[in-house]
């Protein structure tokens, strides 16, 4: 891990921003910040910190990694393992290179999912408990009333788990549609909330996960922009790290 750190002006300088005296000086005058705080003169930087100079990202993405938006179809399975399922996210997307998805969505279920062979950034957003948001577009099979909006935002208590959902956003867009915006990621949560109200959801899309607006055909990707990703990096900044691949294919499954 040592080996991957960098005194903070040769990452400036190896940045292209300034010579390593000119960094000295910017560390001097109080102007960099390392994470949102400002760092004494010799400190270190991480390959996932955030290195800003008067508020402006210095860096950008590790280029070795690949980070992809998918708009998944209703249908495919977010799984890695391509011996079980015949219809899972791998074989879809045929990317040349080994990626995974973050988190999943289930199968009846569509829209957002990034893909990623960058584990820390994986464990990073998919702790519940770091509260980064996931914004969902559902149908229902029944006229939405105020009461079933206002249940649903103020929490649901699920029996099975002894847990009650964290209060979340949730407003009507029509008669049988509404948009959930959850920060946390248990199983089956949206589908689980309606049931509980007697409720059945016909239609599952999300459309955000953070910072990241679905915006390509369904079945299609694309890589996370520059700014996207700078942003992204920056919501997470905060987030704890502890790496359990075993997690990849078990959480927020809606």
């Amino acid at each position: 891990m040592s080996e991957d750190l960098k005194r903070l002006n040769k990452y400036l300088s190896e940045a292209g921003y300034c010579s390593r005296r000119a960094a000295d000086r910017l560390i001097d005058a109080g102007r960099v910040t390392i994470n949102g705080s400002v760092p004494e003169m010799g400190t270190k930087v991480a390959p996932d910190d955030i290195v800003k100079v008067d508020g402006e990202v210095i860096g950008g993405r590790k280029q070795d990694f690949v980070y992809l938006a998918f708009n998944k179809p209703v249908g495919i399975v977010c799984t890695t393992d391509t011996r079980v399922e015949k219809d899972n996210i791998i074989d879809y997307i045929k990317y040349p290179k080994r990626i995974f998805p973050i988190g999943r969505l289930d199968k009846p279920s569509e829209g957002l999912i990034l893909l990623t062979d960058d584990g820390d950034i994986v464990n990073k957003i998919l702790r519940a408990s770091n509260n980064h948001e996931k914004e969902y577009i559902v149908t229902v099979n029944q006229q939405i009333s105020q009461t079933f909006i206002e249940r649903m935002a103020d929490g649901i208590y699920l029996e099975d788990l002894d847990k009650r959902t964290k209060n979340c956003t949730v407003k009507k867009i029509d008669r049988f549609t509404f948009s959930i915006i959850l920060t946390q990621g248990l199983n089956r949560q949206i589908r689980r909330m309606c049931e509980y109200l007697n409720y059945e959801v016909q239609t599952l899309k999300r459309v955000r996960i953070m910072n990241i607006k679905l915006d390509v055909s369904s079945g299609q990707y694309r890589e996370l922009t520059k700014h996207e990703f700078e942003e992204l990096n920056t919501l997470i900044s905060d987030s704890i790290k502890t790496y359990q691949p075993k997690t990849i294919d078990r959480s927020n499954n809606f």
